[in-house]
């Protein structure tokens, strides 16, 4: 049997539908109060419990012989933030540990390109990049770092296990809208959007979730994959939702330094709003800085095989429009 945490999360709602569809049995480790609408009407076996609980995941662990890691804390916000701390580094110490417990026979762990040292222009991001918490440039990027490393020194100690880290995850079962989500659905609405003269690598979460799968079967133990996709630019990314739409939506796009002195009130903003952050200085950041990314590794061990992203948006498309 499989276990799978952050089985609601986007990434986990399609890895365990890949999971049924291949005949495995699953099991779900479920936060208490959890909006399970992700996984309704697939049959799972649920375990209620929390990755800040070692007793609920040594409940979980039992007769589990592969364990897909992949709760956490998500924040594109400025500052220190303790939850997202405790939730990824001492959760996925938990699970280490409740693995350990019950002679799991693999670990996959799923970070975060995000938690690899931020490289400069011009150079290729790879696997030859190491984990950087000292120089994060946020809560998260820190805190999935150190997570990352203690996946890797429980390996030094014997415990079966690899690391895995996407870029950014775009596609569809986006149940509760993150980030590129929210871009893809206003642009379908013909909402007026302002953007920024930025790009990233994204990656279609199927091929994310095929991606975990394939380094729970072939990846080497000890070892870091990176799963990325396609470069593109913001305005590419609206543009294309508008081409599979047919709606025109207003697109205003700031210049970069304009959009860094704006982005100084967001988190201001969010907090008193507390609506979903989406305009920050890291999201600035990051569409601004180096998305030179490799899979090669994946490809040539795993035989990762990352599709086009305008079938992503295309069927992202048709996905929010039946549920609507």
């Amino acid at each position: 049997m499989i276990l799978v945490t952050g089985a609601t999360g986007h990434i986990g709602n399609v890895l365990v539908r890949k999971l049924l569809e291949r005949g495995e049995s699953v099991r779900v480790l479920i936060l208490p109060g959890e909006d399970c609408n992700p996984i309704q009407g697939l049959k799972l076996e649920r375990v209620w419990g929390d990755v800040l609980d070692l007793e609920s995941l040594t409940v979980a662990c039992r007769d589990i012989h592969v364990v897909y890691h992949l709760a956490g804390m998500i924040s594109i916000m400025p500052g220190p933030n303790e939850q997202v701390r405790r939730v990824n580094v001492e959760g996925t110490c938990n699970v280490i540990r409740a693995a350990r417990q019950a002679g799991v026979r693999r670990l996959v762990y799923t970070s975060s390109i995000h938690a690899i040292a931020r490289a400069p222009h011009g150079v290729q991001i790879d696997e030859s990049i190491p984990y950087d918490p000292e120089h994060a440039l946020s809560a998260y990027d820190r805190s999935k770092a150190q997570a990352s490393l203690e996946v890797l020194r429980a390996v030094r100690k014997g415990l079966d296990a690899v690391v895995v880290c996407p870029t950014g995850v775009i596609g569809p079962y986006d149940f509760r809208r993150s980030e590129m989500g929210h871009i893809i659905f206003n642009s379908m609405r013909g909402k007026p959007q302002v953007s920024v003269d930025g790009a990233y690598d994204f990656v279609d979460v199927r091929d994310v979730a095929e991606g975990l799968i394939l380094a729970g079967e072939k990846g080497r133990c000890g070892e870091n994959y990176i799963l990325s996709g396609e470069r593109l630019s913001l305005r590419q990314l609206v543009a294309l939702t508008q081409e599979f739409t047919g709606k025109q939506s207003y697109l205003l796009q700031l210049p970069m330094r304009l959009a860094q002195a704006l982005a100084r009130f967001a988190p201001l903003y969010y907090r008193l709003s507390k609506s979903k952050p989406l305009f920050t200085p890291y999201a600035l950041a990051t569409v601004a800085s180096n998305s030179n990314i490799s899979s090669a590794k994946a490809q040539q061990e795993l035989g990762y095989r990352p599709r086009s992203l305008r079938e992503t948006i295309a069927d992202a498309v048709a996905w929010f429009r039946r549920k609507e």
